[in-house]
């Protein structure tokens, strides 16, 4: 009796390690998101799975997501032929019409989406700064969040590894 008690502490500690292990390698999966473009096309995450995809929430009056466009821009350009599709959500409280108006004059490639009820920020864990990014994999989990501007050479490299 005394031998199987030590076995079964290590037996029970080696499980709490391996659930523990299993938890923080496991990648959060993305909300089940369907976008309404401007153009007035649905969009959902799960029509993109097998792409990588960049939801960056973003507001007219925010200086680093102006900042970040073209960036953004350029990285899609580069990677749009490779799998990469990015998806920009307008914050709900940015008037639609300055909104379309950026996309217009700033002729941005990629689908845009309005927020108009706040749900998308909200199923993205209640996004209430800009600018704001999640990288979702392939298979529909996150990747990286990031808050604040992209740092456009780890998006990059992150995008030269899933996409290879």
């Amino acid at each position: 009796m005394k031998a199987t008690k030590p076995l079964l502490i290590a037996l029970v500690v080696l499980a709490v390690l391996g659930a523990l292990a299993y938890a923080l390698t496991q990648k959060p999966q993305a909300p089940a998101a369907t976008f309404t473009t401007l153009d007035g096309q649905q969009l959902s995450l799960e029509q993109l799975r097998g792409k990588v995809v960049l939801v960056n929430f973003w507001a007219t009056s925010c200086p680093g997501c102006i900042k970040e466009m073209p960036d953004m821009i350029e990285a899609y350009r580069d990677y749009k032929d490779r799998g990469f599709e990015i998806v920009a959500v307008a914050m709900s409280y940015d008037p639609p019409n300055y909104v379309a108006n950026f996309v217009q004059t700033r002729q941005l490639p990629f689908p845009v989406s309005l927020d108009v009820k706040g749900e998308h920020a909200r199923a993205f864990g209640d996004v209430q700064l800009t600018p704001t990014s999640f990288l979702i994999g392939k298979d529909g989990s996150i990747l990286d969040q990031k808050l604040g501007e992209l740092d456009f050479a780890k998006l990059r490299a992150q995008l030269d590894k899933e996409l290879s």
